[in-house]
């Protein structure tokens, strides 16, 4: 199948990409990492005002979606400028509280798509942790058929990303829906997040490599920029491989994805998707995580030993990539989910 994006989502990303690069991230991120959520949190709201987290909303509470071919895109620039906040998860419980229908959706989903609710959750199958509760205003987390609203982010959890904190919600809170529909729901919004910080993790080790070779051809050894050595060279190349060989797995993924949407009875409640919607999100995940993260360790070892200091805002992007790696479905996950599908 031959695939390409169409002008206006070409458009879409360059204009994304625009507004990110006046908001000035690495700032963003540090104040996001020391508890200050407020840049971050107007940061949001611009990108909501771009139809980010609109894509998957259904229109009928004030969304244009799902549209996940868009939302591919929209994800591998927030990655490319490791913008901070429960993305992938925002999104995913749009796809989710969709599913589930009822007040719940009236009442959350408009705000999700105009950038006045940010939004995390947890998954049954996906581990304990929702990332960025403490800035989120709502917390979902779903336990069989029922899906509850946390009464609180609980406590918080170690995390190799200082700008992506994980908090283990706190138990209880009354069930908001309940029934078949929420377990459906529930593989749709994991598929979702899934797919979500695989563009993510695409788009953070694309920045790491054109910030690597940058500046490999600044720095210089014997008398010549390093840039110009063959095991570096081949070293960037084998980066470059591992990356565009992750974009079309991601792109085919958004396509059945977007198949999925499309298909007879999507829309009443059901978000079971078709035969091999679920692997080909699986083998862009790990596709892309594995490529991101690889593009991280060869960014460390180029940059040498600028590499480790926290001044350098390439450090962000660099504690971001393992654990996009890790998040909704780990390499191992994954792999087994593609020989399952």
């Amino acid at each position: 199948m031959r695939f390409l994006l169409t002008d206006e989502q070409r458009e879409f990303g360059r204009s994304l990409d625009a507004l990110l690069t006046a908001a000035d991230t690495p700032a963003v991120l540090r104040a996001w990492a020391a508890g200050d959520h407020g840049p971050g949190r107007a940061l949001w709201g611009r990108l909501a005002d771009a139809g980010v987290f609109a894509l998957a909303v259904p229109e009928a509470y004030g969304g244009v979606g799902p549209l996940p071919v868009e939302a591919a895109v929209a994800c591998v620039e927030l990655g490319r400028h490791a913008v901070p906040g429960p993305v992938a998860e925002t999104l995913a419980a749009g796809v989710l509280l969709a599913g589930a229908g009822g007040p719940v959706a009236e009442e959350w989903l408009p705000g999700i798509a105009s950038g006045a609710a940010m939004v995390s959750l947890t998954l049954e199958g996906y581990g304990p942790y929702a990332p960025d509760a403490d800035a989120a205003d709502a917390v979902f987390t779903v336990t069989g058929d029922e899906l509850r609203l946390a009464p609180g982010p609980g406590e918080p959890s170690a995390s190799a990303d200082p700008a992506r904190r994980l908090f283990r919600p706190e138990p209880g809170g009354a069930p908001v829906a309940k029934g078949p529909a929420i377990r459906a729901a529930a593989r749709a919004a994991g598929d979702t997040a899934a797919f979500a910080t695989a563009a993510l993790a695409l788009g953070c080790g694309e920045e790491l490599l054109r910030a690597t070779v940058a500046y490999v051809k600044q720095r210089t050894q014997f008398g010549v920029p390093v840039g110009s050595f063959q095991a570096v060279k081949h070293r960037l190349a084998d980066t470059l491989l591992g990356l565009e060989f992750a974009r079309p797995l991601l792109y085919g993924a958004a396509v059945e994805l977007a198949s999925e949407v499309s298909r007879p009875g999507a829309g009443t409640g059901s978000a079971a998707g078709p035969p091999g919607a679920g692997a080909a999100v699986a083998a862009a995940k790990v596709t892309a995580g594995e490529a991101g993260y690889a593009a991280a360790r060869t960014a460390l070892q180029l940059h040498g030993a600028i590499g480790y200091t926290e001044e350098l805002d390439l450090a962000w992007w660099l504690r971001r990539a393992r654990p996009l790696r890790d998040a909704w479905g780990t390499p191992s996950v994954c792999r087994a989910r593609v020989l399952a599908g």
